[in-house]
């Protein structure tokens, strides 16, 4: 699959776009803001940090929690830079209390939470038989529990008319990853998603999905190193994407433009679900 030359793509795409005040006012939370460390460029964003930015960039004040405090705190200088008004929070999304602290101090950030994008997954295993036990448990644990207990405490103490964002894959809609928990703990969150989109209806709080699919980010090419297989994948439009493009989906459903939108998913793949 040929990569397109960042020149050639549009300026939303290369995330070079003024912001247009999409998200005024909005008071976010990503929770997996930061990105994995590598040695490509370090002016390639990864999904969580494009989004972080955007949002700022949209006129959003940001929480951005990860794991790694070094480099959430690197996401928010970036949005520092832009103008933006962002705060950093260290946290283990699949602990329970890591998960409560983190939307509680973050609301108290804020004065409040509008909006919650949870943007953490990992992968291991390869084939069942080379999937143990252990690693199954620690998949589901980050990729479904950590979105279960982003939900279960925005739900009770996001602001009425707030959204939520889940980060899932277009893995939870075939087997072509060849990691079964990968792909099973990503088709988890449909039912995450309508079990919160129903729960949030009584606030006016809406619950969506956004799918990536093969997206140009470190996290990315370091899955082709591993696995070539995964970037001679055939996509109808021809390229991979870019993590600009998955934060313009999230921005969208966190904004009053989808304010009609819950319970949905919206695959950003370029066309590869349809082959």
């Amino acid at each position: 699959m040929i990569v397109i030359d960042q020149n050639l793509l549009v300026s939303e795409a290369r995330g070079d776009v003024p912001g247009r005040g999409r998200l005024t006012g909005r008071r976010i939370l990503v929770v997996g803001g930061g990105q994995v460390s590598s040695n490509f460029d370090n002016e390639l964003y990864g999904n969580g940090r494009a989004m972080s930015v955007l949002f700022g960039r949209e006129g959003a004040s940001v929480v951005v929690a990860d794991l790694n405090e070094k480099s959430a705190v690197e996401t928010v200088n970036k949005l520092h830079q832009e103008g933006a008004k962002a705060y950093a929070i260290a946290g283990d999304a699949s602990s329970e209390s890591d998960m409560k602290r983190i939307i509680h101090e973050a609301g108290e950030s804020l004065g409040g939470l509008d909006g919650l994008v949870l943007n953490v997954g990992v992968s291991q295993g390869h084939f069942f038989e080379n999937t143990s036990v252990e690693q199954w448990d620690r998949v589901f644990a980050v990729n479904a529990r950590s979105h279960f207990l982003g939900c279960k405490y925005a739900l009770s103490s996001m602001k009425e008319g707030g959204s939520i964002v889940l980060i899932s894959s277009v893995a939870a809609y075939g087997s072509a990853v060849e990691m079964p928990a990968y792909s099973a703990s990503k088709a988890a969150l449909s039912g995450v998603c309508l079990h919160a989109a129903k729960e949030g209806a009584r606030k006016q709080i809406r619950c969506n999905i956004v799918a990536p699919g093969l997206i140009d980010t470190p996290l990315g090419r370091n899955a082709t190193k591993k696995r070539p297989t995964r970037g001679k994948r055939q996509v109808p439009l021809g390229r991979q994407g870019t993590a600009w493009e998955v934060a313009y989906a999230a921005a969208f459903l966190l904004s009053n433009e989808a304010s009609y939108i819950t319970g949905q998913t919206l695959a950003v793949d370029g066309g590869l679900l349809i082959r």
